[in-house]
């Protein structure tokens, strides 16, 4: 694999194949290194980032929009100078991708939302909002977010795995991540739809709470030519504890 940073500072590694990109976008707190499962099991070249503010890519900015985050993707398959992707992104890099799908959906060849949010209800809202000020309140992101976003069984029998997750959130930039956070947190679902022409496809795990299947299935009501796909018994981290079934979810999709 290669390594390196583009020319805005983001940092990258990619899996030169032949066949069109495959770009994984992470979700806030953690960083490339969540798409270990994804790097070396599919045919194409696999691109993958960390998004700005999180592992090696800086945040200078005091305040953000997701304007800016497909910016920096814009930027970085230019630079490598990838004429068309497919594209995946996982929780806030769903938000990423359907931000970028909207604006440059002509670089796409077809979208993966995986774990994405949408239509939240008050209750749902007000959980997210006292997460955000938590964290906020105690300068720490939780460890208990691994409850959410993993099964117990997995957590217990993969305890390397577990350490590597925790370790990605200490070390996070809490300042960077708060940023980054609040738009994830304040997010109202109000991206023009009709401007995504792609095939796409909606996935998120059974016993995902934050991004339901019933999201998932609002969401794709709202995508042109998309579909949903659930991973029985996955959680918020199916892409992990699940990556066969994500995986070929996202196969057959791209070889549709």
């Amino acid at each position: 694999m290669d390594s390196g940073f583009d020319s805005n500072g983001t940092f990258y590694l990619i899996n030169k194949k032949k066949q069109t990109p495959i770009v994984f976008i992470h979700g806030v707190g953690l960083n490339h290194s969540i798409w270990e499962k994804q790097i070396n099991e599919f045919e194409n070249t696999v691109l993958i980032y960390d998004i700005l503010g999180h592992g090696k890519t800086p945040l200078n900015k005091n305040k953000i929009s997701f304007d800016d985050f497909s910016d920096q993707l814009l930027n970085l398959i230019n630079d490598l100078k990838l004429d068309k992707i497919h594209l995946v992104g996982f929780s806030i890099g769903s938000l990423i991708a359907r931000n970028f799908a909207t604006r440059y959906n002509e670089k796409l060849e077809t979208l993966t939302l995986l774990g994405s949010i949408f239509k939240r209800s008050n209750d749902q809202q007000q959980l997210v909002n006292d997460r955000f000020e938590n964290t906020k309140k105690e300068r720490k992101i939780p460890h208990s977010s691994l409850k959410r976003w993993l099964s117990d069984e997995f957590l217990e029998s993969n305890p390397n795995e577990r350490k590597k997750i925790l370790k990605i959130l200490d070390e996070n930039n809490l300042d960077n991540f708060l940023k980054v956070y609040e738009l994830f947190v304040m997010h109202k679902d109000e991206e023009d739809f009709k401007k995504i022409n792609v095939k796409t496809l909606v996935i998120t795990g059974e016993n995902d709470t934050g991004s339901t299947p019933e999201m998932s299935t609002n969401l794709s009501k709202v995508i042109n030519n998309s579909y949903v796909k659930v991973i029985s018994k996955g959680k918020h981290l199916c892409s992990i504890e699940y990556s066969y079934d994500v995986n070929n979810a996202i196969k057959e999709l791209i070889n549709d």
